[in-house]
């Protein structure tokens, strides 16, 4: 029994997983009620998932979110402010092109065009702001080398960011399990996904970490 409870044992590992995903759900919860945060929020969130990932398993997930959190606040309310603004003017003149009709209605593809490319970038640049400190351009410039150098995966993300918000709306009758899917695990459960995409290409240009996830020229006293 006291195998079974050691948290190296494969249960120990699963429960201390759920408590982490469920722990910094609650934190993104919390820190994207204003809207207008929930960029740096699931900057943090990718941070804590890219340290479990990188071998760091007894986190605190609270602890961990919150620093990310206040890390990436000025980048990321500036990136998410403008994702916003433009997914509501490309909104807006995607309805003015139903409603006039015509030639607008030609007009109407290339802002689709338009509304891919942001969702696509902005689904990149968030985890890249949890994994690497830049400027903004430089962070752009990141999440466009790395969706040149894995192209097959942005497809996948965006999905994963997209479809399953999607979903939710449109399905009234389990909209009731999803939120409650959402409010114990969901977007964590997204944003582990996501960063296991993206861990393998980001690796490459960190720190490398030992099997507890400490910097390997750090101690882990530190």
């Amino acid at each position: 029994m006291g195998r079974l409870l050691d948290n190296e044992s494969l249960f120990g590992r699963m429960m201390t997983r759920c408590w982490i995903l469920i722990g910094a759900n609650l934190m993104f919860l919390l820190f994207s009620l204003p809207v207008i945060t929930t960029g740096p929020a699931f900057a943090a969130l990718c941070f804590v998932m890219l340290k479990v990932l990188r071998g760091d398993r007894d986190l605190n997930p609270f602890k961990t979110f919150f620093q990310a959190f206040k890390a990436n606040l000025k980048q990321g309310l500036l990136v998410w402010t403008v994702f916003l603004a433009l997914a509501v003017l490309l909104y807006l003149d995607i309805r003015f092109c139903n409603y006039a009709g015509g030639m607008f209605l030609y007009f109407k593809y290339a802002l689709y065009v338009m509304a891919a490319v942001l969702i696509m970038l902005t689904a990149y640049i968030l985890p890249v702001m949890a994994a690497f400190s830049d400027t903004i351009p430089g962070l752009l410039r990141n999440a466009v080398f790395f969706i040149a150098r894995n192209p097959l995966k942005m497809p996948v993300i965006v999905f994963l960011d997209v479809f399953p918000l999607v979903v939710t709306w449109l399905d009234e009758k389990y909209r009731p399990l999803y939120v409650f899917l959402w409010a114990v695990f969901g977007f964590a459960g997204i944003a582990m996904l996501v960063s296991r995409l993206l861990i393998k290409d980001f690796s490459k240009f960190l720190p490398e970490v030992d099997e507890y996830g400490y910097f390997r020229y750090e101690s882990p006293d530190k």
